[in-house]
């Protein structure tokens, strides 16, 4: 028997404006989008944004749905239509803000697993990392440098 230890590194920042002006600007930009998610039932509200190496912004907003598994969520609905709408694009950032309709939270919410495999998907496929940019509804951010640190032992198309 052997033990492994496993070490990842995160970014820490107290609020959006350490981030630079960039950055701020997209970050921004989830909280806002975060406030059009349809999410009637948990009313836990979810915003995310892509900044794609062409340039281009993606955005997405979780959707739920009564029938509880045919929902999605912010991060998939917007990897998704970037994967279908710009698919020699690489995903450069992404940044996410979670938190209910009720307050705002001011802890960081990291994307839950089957979003993560997902975005696995597609930093696998396009070779390169994807930074990660999560926060609640206000206050402080963390930042991934790649999906790698928040699954490092990722299932991937090697064991297929």
């Amino acid at each position: 028997m052997k033990q492994i230890s496993l070490i990842t590194n995160f970014t820490v920042f107290d609020s959006i404006e350490e981030l630079n002006e960039r950055e701020t600007d997209l970050m921004k930009k989830a909280v806002e989008v975060r406030k059009q998610a349809y999410a009637p039932y948990s009313k836990f509200q979810v915003g995310a944004v892509l900044l794609l190496d062409n340039g281009e912004i993606v955005t997405g907003t979780n959707q739920e749905n009564a029938a509880y598994p045919s929902g999605l969520c912010a991060e998939r609905v917007a990897i998704f239509y970037a994967g279908a709408n710009f698919p020699n694009a690489k995903v450069e950032k992404i940044f996410i803000s979670a938190s209910p309709e009720e307050k705002e939270l001011d802890k960081p919410i990291p994307p839950c697993g089957s979003c993560r495999q997902s975005i696995a998907e597609y930093e696998i496929k396009q070779e390169s990392p994807i930074e990660i940019y999560f926060m609640g509804g206000k206050g402080e951010i963390i930042k991934s440098n790649s999906l790698k640190d928040l699954l490092p032992l990722l299932f991937d198309k090697n064991y297929l």
